[in-house]
Parts: C-alpha cells; structure tokens; sequence
C-alpha cells in the first residue's frame, strides 16, 4: 500500500457490500485504519491489550461500557471515542445504518476475547 495515497471515505465506504466487517485502508506506524459498515447490535467483548479508536463517520454509534459498571455513550457523525484496553464494550447502529472508522493496533482482534462467526482473522484491505 502506498503511504501517500489519499482515501476517499464515501468511496471506500460504498466498497464494502456487508456489515460488521472491518476493511483496512491504511496503518500508522503499528496501527491500522479500519472502516466498517454497522447495522444492528455487536457482541460484548474486551481486548486485553490493545485500545481502540472508534470515529463516527455517518449516523450514530450507540457504545456499551462496562468498567465495571454498565452503561452507554451515544456518539453522533464526527465525534470519536477510545476504548482502553481491558474494557468490555459492544458498539451499536443507531438507526438503519452506521460508518465507522477504527484506529487500532494490528495485532487487534475484532471481537477481542470472543469467537464467533463473526471474528475476522484476516481483513481484506480497500
């Protein structure tokens, strides 16, 4: 990938046909830019050792804490919030449809602690 290549977010946004699906569209330094497509509730989940960046891109992210008691963030198109390390959240579409962009360390699992059929192992890049 070539550092200086300029992203289009509507663009890279409308590459992606599905949901819940994290695509990379570039890294600083040990971190990757991911962008996701959201609709609907994501499962509970922590990452141990890695902190997350989640900025709304278009429509609402509805963020469930627990540290350790539980409780919600709503964030509106262009507000971002981190996520530290060893916090269990659970990001959620406000409405019919969410973009998101994440900057997290490469080594971040997208369900973290959990696997189901909805962990990524390996994500495509835009």
């Amino acid at each position: 990938m070539n550092p200086l290549q300029k992203v289009t977010l509507p663009e890279k946004f409308a590459a992606i046909p599905d949901f819940w699906n994290p695509r990379i569209v570039g890294e600083v330094g040990e971190q990757y830019v991911k962008l996701a497509r959201i609709q609907g509730v994501f499962d509970w989940h922590q990452h141990a050792q890695e902190d997350e960046l989640f900025f709304v891109v278009r429509g609402q992210l509805r963020m469930g804490l627990r540290d350790p008691h539980e409780r919600f963030m709503l964030l509106e198109e262009g507000e971002l919030l981190i996520v530290p390390h060893g916090t269990e959240h659970r990001p959620e579409a406000v409405g019919e449809e969410t973009w998101i962009m994440m900057i997290e360390p490469k080594t971040t699992l997208n369900t973290g602690n959990l696997k189901n059929e909805r962990t990524r192992e390996e994500l495509e890049r835009l």
